[in-house]
């Protein structure tokens, strides 16, 4: 499967941003397939952001970002949302969509190293 995020970009902070991932390649997306965003900050190791259950649409949060980033899906383009709001400079990091078979989102938000297939990330660059 390919994956493919866009919609980075420089925003001031508390500005909002939407990124779109796009997956390829696949055929069917199962049920047992989550999705999730993740970031990697300069110096730091990448980190769960939220993700979701492509059957269900079970969505699991990070504490850093909930009540601020909604995650969303459409089913038919077989493509994946991120919408951020009330952006902060340390949301800052290049963001790569992932995939993990038949794990639950929560069990993917904790096995970064076990993600079966990343996407190129893109840049989110948030200004004090």
């Amino acid at each position: 499967v390919q994956l493919q995020a866009s919609g980075g970009g420089l925003v001031q902070a508390g500005g909002s941003l939407r990124l779109s991932c796009a997956a390829s390649g696949s055929g069917r997306t199962f049920s047992s397939t989550s999705r999730g965003w993740f970031r990697q900050a300069p110096g730091k190791e990448r980190e769960f952001v939220a993700g979701l259950n492509w059957g269900g649409g079970n969505t699991h949060y990070a504490d850093s970002v909930k009540d601020r980033f909604t995650i969303s899906r459409d089913s038919a383009k077989n493509t994946m949302y991120l919408q951020m709001n009330n952006l902060k400079p340390e949301d800052t990091a290049v963001y790569y969509c992932g995939e993990k078979r038949g794990a639950s989102v929560r069990a993917m938000s904790v096995s970064i190293k076990y993600i079966d297939y990343w996407g190129k990330g893109t840049l989110v660059t948030v200004s004090s």
